[in-house]
């Protein structure tokens, strides 16, 4: 048995190496847990055995046999957090937005429930490394396009291929809903927004196309793989994700999914949200929202609507979790935590910040059972942090691991970071 104070920590899994680690019995200790689901475990322990959680306790009160574990690490001062999540991310889909051969999220085509994103991730991206340097381990490799997108797959960012990187295979299906306005925004200035015309067509095309799949679902005599892919929202093994923001389709929304009997709907955007809260709540209508580092859509919201949004919904009892969809999302998929920070700011607590890029987030996508939390059983993805990590001005991680094995928390900036400063230190 070792004990391992924490400026050993880094010495120990060079040299012991990452695959030995993860084998053995470890045992961080005495650091502050932040669970994922609220509670805070202020002395904690988590022992960890092989990619599992075995072990959370608190320190003050467990009867620790020592010798029991092969490696105690000290962590007293420091913050233990469950990796964060990145849903609607086209995060090891995309490289080079300007490179069009590094695009790959978007298929030709209209209704496209069969495409899978997750053949296309990249588990070699240099952009995933930025990502898990501020703590996100996983992401939900979205498609984007058209009106029905296909189908997302939940990753961890740790694995040699895609194969290996995936958590959840296919969970779900995206839609995007029309919008029922048209024109307006600062590139379009002076020009206001006003109805879309094609709306109530566009809506008609998109429930005929789902009425054929319902259909398609209680037979077995004919082959479609658009439907055949589509099978499974109706029986609730996958979620369906419905792109919208305006408070009329979000009550349109809300008739489709009980007409069609969609068993797990998931609105993906949300910014009404808070208009029809009561409505969402009713039907168990989770909400992956838009970060608040964004202005306001309507020219007579509130300037701070966009950075108050999570703390409405948290108040209002809807299940929200936060993302950071729109220009550039790929690269600034690092900065979630910061706007889970922010949303701190506007009225959520530390602990339900944590949770709307944690728990809630795997609750929405179905897999809460395996990760979004510190709890026994669950997958041992986690990191250590001294200072809090939704601030960029203090987040600074120690080490973090991903199924049990630790990783590396360098990036192609941190890289050429430490070799110009070392280039100019040797001149010096």
């Amino acid at each position: 048995m070792k004990t391992i104070k924490l400026f050993l920590t880094l010495a120990v899994v060079h040299f012991i190496g990452l695959s030995a680690m993860a084998q053995q019995k470890i045992l961080l200790s005495k650091g502050t847990v932040h669970v994922g689901n609220g509670k805070v475990i202020n002395q904690g322990l988590i022992g960890i055995q092989g990619d599992k959680i075995i072990l959370v306790d608190n320190a003050l009160t467990y009867n620790l046999d020592r010798a029991s574990w092969d490696t105690i690490i000290d962590l007293k001062g420091l913050d233990i957090y469950p990796g964060f999540i990145a849903p609607n991310s086209k995060l090891g889909l995309t490289e080079i937005d300007a490179v069009r051969a590094t695009r790959d999220f978007n298929e030709v085509g209209t209704y496209n429930p069969h495409v899978r994103a997750l053949i296309a991730f990249n588990a070699e991206s240099e952009i995933s490394e930025t990502a898990r340097t501020n703590g996100v381990f996983y992401t939900q490799a979205t498609p984007q396009g058209g009106i029905v997108s296909g189908t997302s797959s939940i990753m961890h960012l740790n694995g040699w291929n895609w194969e290996d990187a995936a958590i959840k295979k296919d969970d779900g299906i995206h839609m995007n809903w029309p919008s029922t306005v048209v024109g307006g925004g600062w590139w379009a200035e002076p020009a206001p927004k006003k109805a879309n015309d094609k709306y109530s067509s566009r809506l008609k095309e998109i429930r005929a196309f789902f009425e054929a799949a319902l259909a398609y679902s209680s037979s077995k005599e004919l082959y479609d793989p658009r439907f055949e892919a589509m099978r499974e929202i109706f029986t609730g093994e996958k979620r369906l994700y419905i792109h919208a923001d305006e408070m009329r389709a979000l009550l349109d929304i809300i008739d489709f999914q009980r007409d069609l009997k969609i068993k797990y709907p998931v609105i993906v955007g949300g910014y009404d949200a808070h208009m029809v809260a009561d409505q969402l709540k009713s039907e168990e209508i989770p909400i992956i929202l838009k970060g608040g580092h964004t202005l306001p859509s309507n020219e007579d919201d509130p300037t701070d609507l966009p950075y108050r949004l999570p703390s409405m919904l948290q108040n209002a009892g809807v299940l929200f979790c936060i993302q950071n969809s729109g220009r550039m999302e790929t690269m600034n998929t690092r900065n979630i935590p910061f706007l889970a920070g922010t949303a701190m700011s506007y009225g959520l607590t530390e602990e339900q910040a944590i949770s709307s890029i944690t728990l809630n987030t795997a609750k929405i996508m179905g897999v809460d059972k395996i990760i979004g939390s510190i709890a026994e059983g669950k997958s041992a993805t986690l990191f250590v942090n001294k200072g809090t990590p939704l601030d960029m001005r203090t987040n600074n991680l120690i080490f973090g691991m991903i199924n049990g094995e630790f990783i590396d928390l360098s990036n192609v900036q941190t890289k050429l970071y430490d070799k110009y400063q070392k280039k100019y230190e040797d001149q010096n």
